[in-house]
């Protein structure tokens, strides 16, 4: 007979053995009076792997004498639903159906939509669950139609006594006598990244790998990193990680913070993506720093440049000097509140006709801009001359305020010289 993995075979069977989402299913928690009270609610479980999204579905078909019956929208077809619905009445389902979905995301919306006839006919009681956010990903009548609960991530503390667990057990069934060192379990608790079902799984290869010496096995620190390593980093290249990893990486810089700034650029690092810091890196430049350190755009291509042609690990280098460059710099966001407007404004048709000095050289003039007009400011002192520039429907209309900093107010001044204001 095939062995199960140790991680399925310790799997909770009630609410209080399941380690972490106190959030949800601690006392008093909605979803743990949900299950309590015996629901039949359609529910997505919303967050990462291995927290215990699918233990709490097991629990929940339990407690409500459903039979559970899993499918994985990766695979699954509409005709494996229509399947699992025939048995519904029959002796295979005597207590009703409860269907896990997982990884929903991948069931197209004409998928998604087969299922709300089933849902509404009480035909089945659904729990979906996704890795992403289901208000991007799920169709918005199966929303309705259920009860998100996200799921956290897992602390370190709490994944603690899982391993600890793990390690007993494999202990008990060691031919040999096994052991390990000290700081062992905690290391792989830190190491997977909130993951429970990765940090059995990695008590269990810990425990596989192991040699044995003068009789005994002992688990080592050493073994530990190797077989945990990257795994405290959660990161899926278009998935919710690497977005909230951005966003991230964006506010630090924003925030001046160029610890933090170092931090998230470091996990884009550790996880080999490239673009996605330079594209933050690139706009943090225009959308935070702007007009208060206009050469920040110059610096920051130039370090983006120059680490697309190094490569990795290299590019570190380049990466880390421009973010800490742009969360040092002064800030401003008069660039972002001008563009803002100006759009608002086209996109509201508030357009009109160009000035007509402005306008090209038309047929019912002599050829000349000067016909229609049009003052050249070169011709004037300092350049400028006074002349509408905005339609008539907007002529008195301001986009650009200056900044409060020091590079903008100097331009402040200057202009306010030679406008005569």
């Amino acid at each position: 007979m095939e062995k199960r993995p140790l991680a399925d075979e310790i799997r909770p069977q009630s609410l209080d053995e399941v380690v972490g989402q106190q959030h949800l299913i601690g006392k008093g928690g909605l979803l743990r009076r949900l299950i309590d009270s015996g629901t039949n609610a359609n529910m997505i479980f919303y967050g990462p792997s291995g927290t215990g999204k699918t233990t709490i579905a097991n629990i929940i078909a339990n407690q409500t004498n459903k039979t559970l019956y899993r499918l994985n929208a990766t695979t699954a077809s509409l005709q494996d639903v229509k399947d699992i619905i025939s048995n519904v009445g029959t002796l295979m389902a005597p207590g009703g159906i409860l269907l896990y979905l997982d990884e929903i995301q991948y069931f197209n919306k004409k998928q998604q939509q087969s299922l709300l006839e089933f849902m509404e006919n009480g035909s089945i009681t659904l729990i979906a669950s996704t890795t992403e956010n289901p208000y991007f990903y799920v169709y918005g009548a199966l929303l309705s139609r259920s009860t998100v609960f996200e799921f956290k991530n897992v602390s370190a503390k709490e994944v603690l006594p899982a391993v600890e667990r793990a390690l007993g057990i494999l202990k008990e069934r060691s031919e040999l006598p096994l052991s390990w060192e000290e700081g062992v379990p905690t290391l792989v608790a830190q190491q997977c990244g909130g993951d429970v079902r990765k940090a059995i799984n990695a008590c269990e290869l810990l425990y596989e790998a192991a040699q044995p010496q003068k009789g005994e096995l002992m688990l080592t620190s050493e073994d530990a990193l190797q077989v945990a390593q990257r795994s405290a980093m959660r990161y899926d290249k278009g998935g919710d990680a690497m977005y909230d990893c951005a966003s991230a990486l964006m506010k630090s810089l924003r925030g001046s913070d160029p610890d933090a700034a170092l931090h998230y650029l470091a996990r884009f690092l550790e996880a080999g993506d490239l673009i996605t810091p330079c594209r933050r890196l690139l706009c943090s430049a225009s959308e935070d720093v702007g007009m208060a350190y206009p050469q920040a755009i110059t610096i920051v291509k130039a370090c983006v440049d120059t680490a697309m042609q190094l490569g990795l690990p290299e590019a570190q280098l380049p990466l880390a000097q421009a973010a800490i460059v742009l969360a040092t710099a002064p800030k401003s966001n008069t660039v972002v509140e001008g563009i803002g407007a100006a759009r608002a404004d086209v996109a509201a048709g508030i357009t009109n006709d160009f000035p007509r000095c402005l306008q090209n050289v038309h047929a019912d003039t002599t050829g000349s801009l000067d016909s229609q007009n049009y003052k050249y400011p070169h011709s004037y002192p300092n350049h400028w001359v006074k002349q509408q520039y905005l339609p008539d429907a907007l002529k008195d209309k301001h986009y650009y305020r200056f900044g409060d900093n020091k590079n903008e107010q100097a331009a402040a001044q200057y202009w306010e010289k030679i406008k005569g204001k």
